[in-house]
């Protein structure tokens, strides 16, 4: 970190020098379709407006696996000189080189929400993320809680090999391997699309009527799965977890569909990634991991300011 350390305090120095305009932080997500990005947009939002000297900017692909696009946005903010960026990568190793360039053009990238590849873990300076394995950890604890040991869970989840999606999903299926006897069905890859976590949930449901659960791994994929769940008739007859906190969501809990949810600090993300950037930009030290929590949040505890906090 030495050498974006000294190319920092030069930049510093030489915008002290003269008259500098508000330095641009780059908010750059996986999508902007999607409310759990908007409210990431949000917190970064609320970060600018409590900081001086700072403007910001937030853009995503129109689709999660338009990965060439979201390298291109990355690309386009290094060209034009940002201060720095936050960056949700949405593939680990595809994101890694251009990352690398920032690095090598003494721009301070913060991570959020999925990791980048082990190989370029030098390449930025702060990690912020819900423990995803911790995560999947707790609702694989709620599914055994509501569904038992035994039986068949399946597993609706959104992009292979996502940072994410391997800690989120991995650790689930590890532990029921370690904790049940439960039989996992799939995973099934929706590419986040709800219209196909739909198709692909109707599909699983016909196949396998003797389903004692189900786990909806990301927003559009949960919701897509809930839809499914209603349409088949099956609301109330196994085990439905999801993953994440929008409004449709949040009324498939209230409406008994989904027995729980497992809700991310999207709007921490964004607050927090864009003053970790200003912090580093200012000189000052950070943790290289910042965990912005979850929260299961169900019917008992829907309106508790806990989870409002978190819904969106």
């Amino acid at each position: 970190m030495n050498s974006l350390r000294l190319a920092l305090a030069a930049s510093a120095v030489a915008l002290a020098a003269g008259a500098a305009s508000a330095q641009e932080i780059a908010v750059i997500v996986k999508t902007t379709n999607s409310n759990f990005w908007q409210n990431v947009n949000k917190g970064a939002q609320a970060a600018i407006e409590g900081a001086d000297g700072y403007t910001m900017s937030f853009d995503g692909p129109a689709a999660e696996s338009n990965i060439a696009d979201e390298v291109n946005l990355v690309e386009n903010a290094i060209n034009r000189g940002v201060a720095g960026i936050v960056l949700a990568p949405s593939d680990p190793e595809a994101l890694g080189p251009v990352v690398q360039r920032a690095f090598q053009s003494a721009i301070p990238v913060v991570i959020i929400d999925s990791a980048l590849a082990e190989s370029y873990q030098d390449s930025y300076q702060a990690f912020l993320s819900t423990d995803n394995c911790a995560a999947g950890e707790q609702v694989a604890q709620r599914m055994i809680e509501e569904a038992g040991t035994e039986g068949k869970v399946a597993i609706m989840s959104y992009v292979a090999g996502v940072g994410s999606e391997i800690g989120r999903v991995g650790c689930f299926t590890d532990y029921l391997a370690e904790n049940s006897n439960l039989e996992i069905v799939g995973p099934y890859y929706s590419q986040s699309q709800m219209a196909t976590a739909l198709n692909q949930t109707t599909d699983v449901l016909s196949a396998n009527p003797d389903l004692v659960g189900i786990f909806g791994a990301n927003e559009p994929t949960a919701v897509g799965m809930g839809r499914a769940i209603v349409q088949a008739g099956r609301a109330g007859d196994l085990v439905a977890l999801g993953f994440d906190g929008n409004e449709d969501l949040q009324q498939f809990v209230r409406d008994g569909v989904l027995e729980a949810i497992a809700v991310q600090g999207s709007f921490a993300m964004g607050e927090l990634g864009v003053e970790t950037v200003i912090d580093i930009l200012d000189g000052g030290d950070v943790e290289s991991f910042i965990n912005t929590g979850v929260v299961m949040v169900d019917a008992d505890n829907i309106d508790t300011d806990e989870a409002q906090n978190v819904l969106y």
